[in-house]
């Protein structure tokens, strides 16, 4: 009797991880397919622009759209991150810290859930402008204690920054990159 009660609570317990193993393949998978779909949704609003892009589908470690002007002249490299809209940040990866060369740019785009209503929103950051705020919003995040006062781990890997209307730790807020174009815009224009 004690090894059939063992044996259901065994059962019990692989049927479970079963269970959230199934749940977090369906979750990524849905965060795999709403990346892909991001970057295709900016290779498309770049393509309408009359700019030409080209999706590097992960041979590029990091630049998700190759995008230039039509002449072939001027590029642009962009690294692309989705959220859902109407949650407080969006996770970047400690390459955000990266101050790439001029025209390397984020674009964090903000894509709905099925049962969400809403618009695909889009935020584009130039790099120099990206990394020296997420590089100062974590060493804040670093030095601050948190919960129940425990210390932050300074080898965290993670990095986020926060999504309209908050504010990043630094006050850094993201409301005027939305919609702008115009950076990509104007390096491929050559504009200074």
């Amino acid at each position: 009797m004690h090894c059939a009660r063992e044996e259901s609570l065994r059962l019990m317990r692989t049927e479970t991880i079963r269970k959230i193993c199934e749940r977090r393949m369906e979750i990524e998978g849905k965060k795999t397919c709403r990346g892909n779909a991001a970057q295709f949704l900016v290779a498309a609003e770049l393509s309408r622009r009359g700019l030409v892009a080209a999706i590097t589908l992960g041979n590029c470690p990091n630049t998700d759209i190759l995008c230039s002007n039509t002449a072939g002249t001027r590029f642009a490299h962009i690294q692309v991150k989705t959220f859902v809209p109407g949650t407080r940040s969006c996770t970047v990866g400690m390459k955000a810290e990266r101050e790439y060369a001029q025209g390397f740019f984020w674009v964090l785009v903000g894509v709905p859930m099925d049962s969400q209503d809403g618009r695909i929103q889009y935020y584009i950051i130039p790099s120099s402008i990206m990394a020296p705020n997420v590089i100062e919003c974590f060493k804040m995040w670093s030095e601050a204690k948190g919960q129940f006062g425990l210390i932050h781990d300074p080898e965290n890997t993670i990095r986020s920054v926060r999504l309209p209307p908050h504010r990043n730790r630094n006050g850094w807020e993201l409301s005027k990159y939305l919609g702008a174009w115009h950076f990509v815009d104007e390096q491929l224009a050559g504009v200074p």
